[in-house]
């Protein structure tokens, strides 16, 4: 099965060797969205809150970039550095999402790329 690699402007350049997104078949594997401005590539200032909503923007532009919505993220993969954040980030994500809701795990590790506070990555299924 041959891989399509999925690129938008409307989200952050990739800071690394990998892609915004690959996709195979009728599932696309969204790498993670930290909260860069896409024009810039600079991280926005903010509280954990506005890094959230600045990382699921990056998200969605990348999911209709490659022909789907938020509504079709079938996994989630939330990264904070502080989990104590967790109820925050909950709240935000609330508002980019509706039942029914993906799959979704919560980590907190030490540290993130370019010392940001939250990251997500997704698995999005096509219909």
């Amino acid at each position: 099965m041959s891989r399509e690699i999925i690129h938008t402007d409307q989200a952050p350049a990739a800071i690394g060797p990998y892609s915004q997104a690959v996709r195979v078949g009728d599932t696309v594997y969204l790498s993670g969205q930290i909260p860069l401005d896409p024009a810039s590539g600079l991280v926005i200032e903010g509280d954990i809150e506005a890094q959230a909503h600045r990382a699921f923007r990056n998200l969605q532009a990348v999911c209709e970039a490659a022909g789907g919505s938020l509504a079709d993220i079938a996994r989630l993969g939330l990264f904070l550095t502080d989990l104590g954040a967790f109820g925050k980030v909950n709240a935000v994500m609330g508002e980019y999402f509706n039942p029914p809701y993906p799959a979704r795990s919560t980590v907190e590790v030490s540290a993130l790329p370019r010392g940001v506070a939250f990251e997500v990555d997704a698995v999005m299924v096509l219909r």
